[in-house]
């Protein structure tokens, strides 16, 4: 079971100056921030693989694609891939 990302607040100003170091926090511990500038919260920062889970209604066997891909190390998946992987799933769904 995978945990809910911890949301912090952060200003803008903060943001800038250490963006890297913010890049590492949302994507390895999982984190979101809620950015504020001048008090009032204008955006959030999370990791991608979070917006997709989370935000992004795709289908669940294009997500699952997307999080094989990153832990394989691959930074992309090809069109050949994508599309053996939907037939496979469609191929799968038929049988049912």
């Amino acid at each position: 079971m995978e945990t809910r990302p911890m949301t912090k607040l952060i200003d803008a100003l903060t943001v800038r100056t250490k963006f890297g170091e913010i890049m590492e926090t949302v994507e390895k511990e999982q984190v979101r921030y809620v950015v504020s500038r001048r008090g009032k919260a204008k955006m959030v920062l999370m990791s991608i693989r979070d917006y997709l889970k989370n935000i992004v209604k795709k289908p669940d066997v294009l997500v699952q694609l997307q999080m094989d891909a990153n832990k394989a190390g691959k930074d992309t998946i090809s069109d050949q891939e994508i599309d053996a992987e939907i037939a496979a799933y469609r191929k799968s769904k038929k049988k049912l």
